[in-house]
């Protein structure tokens, strides 16, 4: 069993920052990739930000220069720093990790974590 936990959403003003965490437990073999999708009121998910294995980051363009996404492996973590935020940002923002367990990987998803941006 493989769960991911976020944490870090809430409401701030617009030009303020947030930082998200993600962290993944339970019987891990092997992460491939992490990222960051959101989802907003009557929108389909969309992808924020991915982080390989070995690192290597992309971006949607909405975001670029924006956001940062980084991943400490040894603690099966992964963040997503969020500066200058905008009002297009409010969203649900999901945590998804590829998974190597035993001998099958999957793809996992975390709860959810809420983010505001409002004056």
């Amino acid at each position: 069993q493989v769960q991911l936990v976020e944490s870090g959403g809430g409401l701030v003003q617009p030009g303020g920052s947030l930082r998200l965490s993600c962290v993944a437990s339970g019987s891990i073999r092997t992460i491939y990739y992490m990222g960051w999708f959101r989802q907003a009121p009557g929108k389909q998910r969309e992808l924020v930000a991915g982080i390989s294995s070995s690192s290597i980051p992309n971006y949607a363009d909405s975001v670029t220069g924006r956001f940062t996404i980084s991943r400490e492996n040894a603690k099966n973590t992964v963040n997503l720093q969020m500066n200058n935020l905008k009002p297009e940002d409010t969203a649900v923002y999901y945590c998804k990790a590829t998974i190597r367990v035993t001998l099958t990987t999957n793809d996992y998803w975390g709860q959810g974590t809420q983010v505001t941006v409002s004056a």
